[in-house]
């Protein structure tokens, strides 16, 4: 799916297919959008090569799965983006490639599927933004598109805490797969984050010839953008660490837990050793024993041995082991 947006100095919004191109070259001034979803390469390349888009940028934009990362040639800037195609409160996330090319007048976007901050700005302020400039459509591409993500994981956060109460309340293993689940997915998160933070820094360290800083609009654009991915890298590596201390202080519960049981079984084992030693030395089967012969031998015995078992409860009572 192919859609246009041109706007003029006028004020004029158009919105139609790739014929918009031929009327944006013949209008000084005028902007142009082209939005492609889902488009095959070579209709991609097509309309790029239109732009004069450089050929090595068009070949990192058609690369799978490749690094987000900001590139100036010399009638475009290229940044490739990893936006989301859906995200929800438990860090289920599709992530999707986004390839902005970034000129003058012109602003090309290309993306596999549906890009929900694409679709919001195309139905809301796209034309406005557009209006001002194409930078300023890719800036808040990726605003919103962060604004999304920031939305799932504070709500995230909520998740979160509820599980660290479950967790404190009746920890299982059943919860600690859910952990680390949650560990594994925010290492994924803080990944595309700090090669997104680190777009966002390059951007306001230096001044790109298609997306300058000496314009406060885009300056400001600029900075909103970095804030807003600065936040989402110290989230994700919030959670990341409140996930690791939940799994240390499961750990130490169930450790704690364990050492209680073999402290009991200790003592338990503490009691009845000497017991079992004299019921062993009474239980061999020698023929002259002189306490055998005793009328009362069996009765002093057992006293023996009960007053060796309370003696030996109330000292460990009293040492509080159990």
């Amino acid at each position: 799916m192919i859609r246009c947006l041109m706007t003029t100095p006028e004020g004029e919004v158009r919105e139609g297919d790739l014929s918009l191109i031929d009327v944006w070259k013949r209008q000084e001034g005028a902007h142009i959008w082209v939005d492609m979803q889902g488009e095959s390469e070579a209709s991609e390349r097509e309309v790029l090569e239109g732009f004069s888009c450089h050929p090595m940028a068009i070949q990192d934009a058609h690369k799978v799965r490749h690094p987000p990362k900001i590139e100036e040639f010399e009638n475009h800037t290229l940044i490739i983006y990893r936006g989301i195609s859906s995200f929800d409160a438990q860090l289920n996330f599709v992530p999707q490639q986004l390839c902005f090319f970034v000129g003058e007048r012109f602003l090309v976007t290309l993306h596999p599927g549906l890009a929900l901050s694409i679709e919001r700005l195309l139905n809301d302020q796209g034309a406005r933004l557009l209006s001002r400039s194409p930078e300023q459509v890719a800036l808040r591409v990726m605003y919103t598109s962060a604004g999304f993500y920031i939305d799932s994981l504070l709500e995230f956060e909520t998740e979160l805490s509820d599980l660290e109460d479950e967790l404190l309340e009746n920890g299982n293993d059943v919860l600690m797969r859910r952990i680390t689940a949650y560990r594994s997915r925010l290492v994924k998160m803080r990944r595309v984050f700090s090669y997104h933070k680190g777009i966002t820094q390059e951007l306001t360290a230096y001044d790109y010839a298609h997306l300058p800083r000496g314009e406060s609009e885009t300056l400001h654009a600029i900075t909103d953008v970095e804030e807003r991915f600065e936040r989402l890298h110290s989230l994700t590596q919030m959670y990341y660490d409140i996930c690791g201390d939940l799994v240390d202080g499961y750990i130490s519960i169930s450790s704690h837990q364990l050492n209680i049981t073999m402290r009991v079984l200790t003592v338990i084992t503490a009691i009845f050793v000497p017991l079992t030693f004299i019921a062993g030395i009474y239980g061999m089967n020698f023929e002259y024993m002189p306490e055998l012969g005793y009328q009362y031998g069996y009765f002093f015995v057992w006293g023996v041995m009960v007053t060796i078992g309370v003696l030996l409860i109330w000292l460990f009572k009293r040492k509080a082991w159990f």
